[in-house]
């Protein structure tokens, strides 16, 4: 049970990044009925970001900030990839999308492809092709969640009734992590629910044409979507590189295509099923890369769990078009004409 609920804790924080990202995948097709697949890349440009900013704070591997100054570089890099990603969003969407608006389904998906390779060849050249390494400038407090004792919620030290192998340990990286994509999760679904940006874009998902004979700027509405969504992979690129210290130009792919996924698992174009999704597939995603090796321990699977990864996503991805298209919150829509 230990071991069980170490994953999980894991797969929540992995679930949390794809959450994000899965968010922008759903909120554009909701509005548009368009699978954005540069959004993963963008994701890696909010990483690379990220790192960039610190970089201009001064920061380095030997840096150690605390106080009111760590706490400024943090909203301050979280911020520089959000406004970064979000203005890119913007201009993906002007140059790439916007003239294909009235055209056949196929032709903006083609240029949706065209513009995540584009973006992976400048991460390419920005950066090389090798791993970057992410500052890490938060210091990390180990937190025994069970079993625990009286001290073990208070730093920076951290005091199980157990060994610490035999304990659920959460760090305060994952803290952060989570908490920064609750935060956002919840400010979004605010916007759409409560104000008037949020009914605008609730219009025009549901009827385009009636929406601008109402006085709604649907091109404002479209801009914004991508805007938000963009800006909500800034995040996932910033918590990514304090989870994981590092980036590559590649991850904008392996994240993308798996968000992608937990969009399509929880009802691509539904807010609360693309968290639902990215969070299902984060454990799931733990839990089977944590399977033995069926050659070492007599049970399992061949090379262990890990190998295996991307086959159960996709197994997964496959059941439910098979067995429930619109997904696990998503509801069957009559087809516009």
């Amino acid at each position: 049970m230990i071991h069980f609920f170490q994953v999980l804790v894991i797969g929540l924080v992995a679930g949390a990044i794809y959450a994000l990202i899965a968010l922008g995948y759903t909120m554009v097709y909701g509005i548009i009925e368009l699978i954005n697949f540069a959004h993963g890349d963008i994701f890696m440009i909010g990483s690379m970001l990220s790192i960039a900013a610190l970089s201009l704070m001064g920061v380095t591997g030997n840096s150690h900030p605390t106080g009111i100054i760590l706490v400024l570089m943090l909203i301050g890099s979280c911020l520089f990839a959000m406004v970064g990603c979000a203005l890119l969003g913007v201009l993906i969407e002007r140059v790439a999308y916007k003239p294909l608006r009235n055209a056949p389904k196929l032709a903006p998906l083609i240029s949706a492809i065209g513009v995540s390779l584009i973006l992976e060849d400048a991460g390419k050249l920005w950066n090389g092709i090798n791993y970057i390494r992410f500052p890490q400038i938060f210091p990390r407090f180990d937190y025994c969640l069970w079993p625990i004792s009286i001290d073990s919620v208070l730093p920076p030290h951290v005091t199980c009734l157990a060994k610490p192998a035999d304990s659920v340990i959460v760090t305060s990286n994952n803290l952060l992590d989570i908490i920064v994509a609750v935060v956002l999760m919840v400010a979004l679904t605010w916007l759409v629910a409560r104000t008037k940006m949020g009914r605008a874009m609730r219009a025009v998902a549901q009827d385009r044409d009636a929406a601008a004979l109402m006085g709604v700027n649907v091109d404002r509405v479209i801009s914004s979507t991508f805007f938000i969504g963009a800006a909500l992979a800034g995040a996932a690129g910033f918590i990514y590189g304090l989870q994981y210290g590092s980036t590559i130009y590649s991850i904008g792919f392996d994240y993308g295509l798996v968000a992608f996924i937990a969009a399509v698992l929880g009802g691509i174009g539904n807010i609360r099923g693309a968290v639902l999704g990215g969070l299902l597939i984060g454990v799931l995603e733990q839990m089977t890369s944590f399977i033995p090796d069926s050659d070492v321990y007599g049970f399992g699977l061949p090379h262990g769990g890990g190998a295996w990864t991307r086959a159960v996503i996709f197994a997964v991805l496959i059941l439910i078009l098979v067995f429930r298209p619109s997904g696990l919150l998503g509801q069957q829509t009559p087809e516009k004409v």
